[in-house]
């Protein structure tokens, strides 16, 4: 297998396949109604400022949305995780993954449909239990002042 490695600043980058790489393309193209509805909570760093990419590459694996600045995976699981092979099959991808420091959050699709506001809210508090850890970076910082001041796109 030919494994991917980088590190680009102080981001730690996990390795991946290029059969993963691929594989996520497509999954871009495909995405599922609660993943695109979070998805639009996570872009452009709309989630206090933290970048998320989707459907990310990781070992021969992707997750849903991956943030390299706090390496938080976040999964949204539907009807098919819910078969006792997949369960086993997402333990084992999980326990490669967290091998690399990476910490997952797992959230049902029917919650995230249903219970928008308490997904959201669980992964800001996930967000500021990592900075009362770690503390907050600049570029975060830098990220939140401009969400406070957006720029004015409209033609005068």
């Amino acid at each position: 297998m030919g494994w991917v490695k980088m590190l680009l600043m102080n981001r730690k980058v996990i390795p991946y396949t290029q059969q993963a790489l691929a594989h996520a393309k497509k999954l871009r193209q495909n995405m599922t109604y609660s993943e695109v509805k979070l998805w639009i909570e996570l872009r452009n760093g709309a989630m206090m400022g933290y970048d998320f990419d989707r459907q990310r590459p990781m070992l021969n694996y992707i997750v849903d949305f991956y943030c390299k600045d706090v390496m938080l995976a976040i999964e949204v699981d539907g009807i098919t995780h819910d078969d006792e092979k997949v369960i086993v099959k997402d333990e084992i991808r999980q326990e490669e993954i967290e091998i690399y420091g990476v910490s997952f959050l797992r959230f049902n699709a029917l919650d995230v449909v249903h219970d928008f506001k308490n997904v959201l809210r669980e992964i800001e508090n996930w967000l500021l239990d990592y900075e009362d850890k770690n503390g907050v970076s600049e570029s975060v910082k830098r990220k939140r002042e401009l969400l406070k001041f957006p720029k004015d796109r409209s033609r005068k």
